[in-house]
């Protein structure tokens, strides 16, 4: 009878494990081993010459108390295009068992990475070997994100997940309007989002073992430049910051996820040293965050996927025409380019009217809810989303899964320019979104949240 009591006085004293999780990690190397295009800028117009800084895949596996599990990857690269991404997701689900909604797949959106499968392909005036060095890069990239995402599964630990929030201050708004038309410049009076939400990994007994962290700008720093930088790889500021803290926190790994940042420019820019001050200054405060009080994330978790259907403007196989021939005479490749594509689905009866713009939401009970929108998303919807949801711990990702084109608001829309509109003829879209745009994702999103037991309480304000 007295050891019975001595041991249950011992269980008594001891720590109880009241862990509501455990976390895996993992991370591959997924720099290119030879020159490839890089993506982003049209001006480019040969393969990489050098690598200035090496890239990363890493992945956060997190799994609650009931099963629910959920892989988080990030990426030092532009975008994924649909089927590179659909690929992934099912043959993740052979070999692993994951649902689509048990992965979130994101990018840093560097513009100083490869060009990957078919993202902004269309771009490019690719030489037959240029395009096989493309494609051999996607199947690697295949098997590498895979590999990473095994890594992760098979390091499963007691963790202890904590948020935050930091701010920091060199994205700017880039809508400058001269005159009557909206261009690429510096608009400091337009709509921004400064916010750097971060998430840790601990062990139970406080070892930190991981960093995810966002922030909404362009991952263009180096640009605007036609020295050999502008052909070398590169994961810009968002590369920067994580190695900083990655230095600054040995044994620690360190993750990015572009947010809302589509309408969002590093200011300054245009040089290397411009990557380094912003990529210090964004991990100075990821560390400010760590440093200070942050909430515990609590399970459990629950994830849905959802897609929005948005509509192009009418369009007609005679403007597509017209533009073919105003593209010749200009000698304008990438309009041609976008004709000629136009024109040959009209020409097989399947003119784009639409696309499916892909949606994720992973609540952790009422501590953290991660929003992820796919393509090239303006700020607005963070700022929106933040409006109508004012009690929620709400983390807005874009370039989420898929960056198939520009994802405008209806004031960025209407107010022309650059994402809108010219931007579609690198993506290859037929033209602008219909004006109902942002009224169709919001209420796409909505229903998402309703899945996870979110009602919006706020407000929504039309932007100026």
């Amino acid at each position: 009878m007295k050891h019975v009591w001595f041991v249950l006085a011992l269980l008594v004293c001891l720590p109880v494990s009241a862990q509501d999780f455990e976390v895996g990690i993992g991370r591959v190397n997924i720099t290119p081993d030879k020159p490839i295009r890089l993506s982003g800028y049209a001006a480019r117009n040969k393969p990489s010459v050098g690598v200035l800084q090496e890239i990363w895949a890493k992945t956060l596996a997190i799994r609650d108390k009931e099963g629910h599990r959920i892989v988080i990857i990030t990426t030092d690269l532009i975008g994924f295009d649909h089927d590179f991404s659909q690929n992934l997701f099912n043959e993740a689900k052979k070999r692993f068992g994951l649902n689509r909604e048990e992965i979130l797949l994101t990018c840093s959106h560097t513009h100083s990475g490869p060009v990957v499968g078919g993202n902004l392909r269309t771009m490019y005036k690719l030489t037959e070997e240029e395009a096989a060095t493309i494609d051999e890069y996607a199947k690697q990239l295949h098997e590498k994100l895979l590999t990473a995402i095994d890594q992760a599964l098979q390091d499963m630990q007691p963790a202890v997940l904590r948020v935050g929030h930091g701010q920091a201050g060199f994205a700017i708004n880039r809508r400058e309007l001269r005159g009557d038309n909206v261009v690429l410049g510096v608009n400091p009076t337009g709509p921004m989002d400064h916010d750097v939400p971060v998430l840790t990994v601990s062990t139970p007994n406080g070892k930190l073992r991981a960093i995810l962290f966002g922030y909404a700008c362009h991952n263009t720093t180096i640009g605007g430049t036609t020295g050999e930088d502008f052909y070398k790889i590169h994961g810009d500021y968002a590369g920067v910051a994580q190695a900083e803290l990655e230095q600054a926190l040995p044994g620690v790994m360190a993750m990015f996820t572009i947010l809302c940042g589509a309408d969002q420019n590093p200011n300054p820019r245009g040089a290397v040293d411009y990557v380094v001050q912003h990529g210090k200054s964004l991990a100075a405060a990821v560390q400010q965050v760590i440093q200070g009080p942050m909430e515990e994330v609590k399970g459990p978790i629950r994830a849905a996927v959802a897609e929005a259907e948005l509509e192009f403007a009418p369009h007609t196989r005679e403007m597509f025409q017209e533009e073919l021939e105003k593209a010749l005479a200009a000698k304008d490749i990438y309009r041609e380019g976008r004709a000629r594509r136009m024109l040959e689905l009209y020409d097989k009866g399947q003119p784009m009217r639409s696309l499916a713009l892909p949606l994720q939401v992973v609540r952790f009970d009422k501590s953290l809810t991660i929003l992820a929108i796919g393509g090239e998303t303006c700020v607005e919807y963070a700022l929106r989303c933040k409006r109508e949801y004012p009690h929620e711990n709400l983390v807005v990702i874009g370039y989420a899964n898929e960056v198939m084109c520009y994802i405008p608001s209806k004031h960025v829309l209407l107010g022309g320019g650059y994402e809108p509109v010219s931007s579609m003829i690198y993506y290859g879209m037929p033209g602008p979104f219909a004006e109902n745009v942002e009224e169709v994702i919001m209420a796409s999103i909505h229903k998402l949240l309703e899945r996870v037991g979110l009602q919006p309480t706020g407000t929504h304000t039309a932007a100026n």
